[in-house]
């Protein structure tokens, strides 16, 4: 999305000079505007969905004009993706999967586990966004699969070590991966559409569960 051109200079947006020239003083309230507006765009589309939000909506919201939200992002698709590249959290994947996992099938999925809700839960309000309107904006599509990817390509690797150390049945090792996956994803969005507020501890409680079940029908 970084790679994206910056609709601030596009032909839909006028940056005059003097903007361009903005003292570090109106630059910083520069900063603090755009925030808000990504702050209120996340809040309200995960509430209510991204087609249903308007620019005039978020405007209200964030106590500024619906000009001044356009002179920030240009349009409600550049802010939704300016949001996703502030607040998405990720996981540092490689020192997981290269320095934190000992080889003992239950103690390793239980810590890939918490690392993945870690991340649904860090990015829940983009999560939701997603999974409103996956099928209707590409970004989306591709920020909901992104996470899970780098995923599935780890355990893909760790469930191949683990099949040559004869520690785990033979199974396709993508086929383990996408399950596994599946499990945690499950559980993330019970959590999150259950009506009634699921503490850290049940939390941990349904991890801890799931990933006994999976490591005892896995090892041979």
């Amino acid at each position: 999305m970084s790679d994206k051109p910056d609709l601030l200079n596009s032909d839909q947006t006028h940056v005059t000079h003097d903007e361009r020239d903005m003292s570090e003083e109106q630059c910083y309230t520069h900063l603090c505007t755009r925030d808000k507006i990504l702050q209120v765009s996340i809040d309200l589309m995960s509430e209510k969905g991204y087609k249903t939000v308007t620019t005039k909506e978020i405007a209200q919201e964030a106590g500024i004009s619906e000009m001044t939200v356009f002179r920030h992002f240009g349009s409600k698709l550049k802010i939704l993706e300016d949001a996703i590249d502030k607040y998405s959290c990720a996981t540092p994947l490689k020192q997981l999967f290269e320095e934190r996992l000992l080889h003992e099938l239950e103690v390793d999925l239980l810590e890939i586990s918490r690392a993945y809700h870690d991340v649904l839960s860090r990015n829940k309000k983009i999560m939701l966004i997603s999974l409103k309107e996956v099928n209707n904006i590409p970004v989306l599509k591709e920020y909901l699969s992104m996470h899970t990817t780098k995923f599935e390509v780890g355990l893909i690797d760790y469930f191949t070590q683990m099949q040559e150390l004869g520690k785990v049945i033979k199974i396709k090792p993508e086929t383990l991966a996408q399950s596994f996956l599946s499990l945690n994803f499950g559980a993330f969005m019970e959590n999150i559409i259950s009506e009634d507020e699921v503490t850290k501890s049940q939390c941990e409680e349904h991890i801890v569960s799931g990933v006994k079940i999976f490591a005892r029908g896995l090892t041979p």
